[in-house]
């Protein structure tokens, strides 16, 4: 896992466009062996037919816990930079600071909820799946950012599947964005809603995200949703 960021131009990007991807986070090794674990059961709580929910078309499992240590090592690095931009954002919006510093804090709030699921997914789509444009919400305490991390290369492994970000502005038409990852790159995207700066000063957007059909192969990645479950 690449472990030296630009995070100061990885908050500007945020604050500027909602959203920023990180080439080359992961490598090919790391990549192949959390595919290659996809089947090992013992990894996980549960797997999800999209289908049988109207979710889309492909399949994902939840990490039970304890996760897996990359897994755990992604959320745990990322989540402090993270809770950062959360807090500027919530003061954007005229709100005080809620995010703790450390990941292990913010989890006990979700436990005290009683959201005590993991939530980290791997998701697989075979040619014609898709995702729906949805939110990973959970429960009431949520965090306001998530990471997804492709896993496999486009054009070579899968065609199609961009990931889809749409933002609906008040009183306006939504905006999208069809972003392509190759292997090993990652994406922070918000989970919920972002701020906007207008000429009254800021404003909430609301975002949706998902994946266009696959044309064809297969495509895997990986989710880190930092805050549990119910």
């Amino acid at each position: 896992m690449k472990t030296s960021l630009d995070w100061q131009e990885l908050h500007r990007s945020l604050d500027e466009h909602g959203y920023v991807t990180i080439p080359h986070l992961l490598n090919q090794t790391e990549c192949l062996e959390i595919i290659s674990t996809y089947e090992e059961e013992q990894l996980f709580r549960t797997t999800i037919n999209m289908a049988r929910y109207r979710f889309g078309v492909g399949e994902y499992k939840y990490y039970d816990a304890p996760l897996p240590g990359l897994i755990q090592q992604l959320r745990e690095a990322f989540y402090p930079e993270l809770a950062k931009t959360a807090n500027r954002w919530l003061e954007h919006l005229g709100k005080p600071a809620a995010y703790p510093v450390l990941l292990t804090d913010f989890l006990n709030e979700c436990h005290r909820e009683g959201q005590t699921r993991t939530t980290p997914l791997i998701l697989k789509y075979e040619a014609g799946g898709y995702n729906c444009l949805h939110q990973d919400l959970y429960g009431s305490v949520f965090f306001p950012f998530q990471l997804v991390i492709a896993l496999n290369q486009r054009d070579q492994d899968f065609t199609g599947g961009e990931l889809l970000l749409t933002e609906q502005r008040p009183r306006a038409q939504s905006r999208g964005h069809a972003i392509q990852l190759q292997q090993g790159d990652a994406l922070i995207f918000p989970t919920h809603h972002r701020p906007v700066l207008g000429t009254r000063g800021y404003y909430k957007t609301i975002i949706r995200h998902g994946v266009s059909t696959i044309t064809s192969g297969t495509r895997y990645s990986l989710g880190i949703i930092f805050h549990d479950a119910r």
